[in-house]
């Protein structure tokens, strides 16, 4: 409950991704991400960010008290966000954790933030060096020279999980780069041949503008 004294948290993200698809899941179960448990492909997770960043402790506490059969993923305190992900088996359970979220920070979940897309783009036929460049820096998978690349960058960072893994549904062959998804904006890099990568884009368009939510 809020107070003159302790004012009630922001719901900035609240993420519902229904069946992670298999490099979706791997980059979340790698140790920079998952410090928690890792989730694994066909799992179901939830993803919340809040302000003040410390709020996410009172979210947890709420996810997991509801009951058995979801884990914690990630557990993130940044300066100025806090960010959970909850995963498990079972869909109805982790939407029972979300809804106990939502009761214990008197919120719904069209009060989150709505995404707002700040870029993309295709490129087609990357050269060498551009793949060696961009290999260095990532988080999942190898691109390929002479592959097209799709660069995708939306607000809040966190709606980078949603369309990372819609992405891949959409386009199973595509390659999962990097995915940027805590920070001030979120950031996709994704692999492969022109016709699936654009549909990779298409697909992240359409379920960014499908989210309800508040405007900035």
């Amino acid at each position: 409950m809020a107070d003159a004294n302790n004012p009630r948290a922001e719901l900035r993200v609240y993420l519902l991704v229904q069946d992670l698809q298999p490099q979706f899941a791997a980059y979340l179960g790698t140790p920079t991400r998952a410090r928690g448990y890792p989730p694994f492909a066909g799992d179901h997770a939830l993803i919340i960010e809040v302000a003040p960043a410390l709020a996410i402790q009172r979210v947890i506490d709420l996810a997991l008290r509801e009951g058995s059969g979801v884990e914690p993923g990630i557990l993130f305190v940044e300066r100025q966000f806090g960010v959970l992900e909850i995963h498990g088996r079972n869909l109805d359970r982790v939407k029972s954790a979300g809804s106990a979220i939502l009761a214990g920070l008197e919120a719904t979940a069209a009060d989150q933030l709505r995404p707002r897309i700040l870029y993309h783009d295709v490129i087609e036929e990357v050269s060498d060096q551009h793949a060696v460049i961009l290999n260095r820096n990532r988080q999942g998978s190898m691109l390929m020279p002479g592959e097209s690349l799709l660069v995708y960058e939306m607000t809040p960072a966190l709606f980078a999980a949603v369309a990372a893994n819609e992405a891949e549904r959409a386009a199973p062959d595509i390659t999962v780069v990097d995915v940027q998804m805590i920070g001030a904006a979120g950031r996709l890099y994704i692999g492969g041949p022109a016709t699936d990568v654009q549909a990779a884009r298409d697909r992240i368009t359409q379920v960014l503008g499908e989210v309800e939510g508040r405007d900035h």
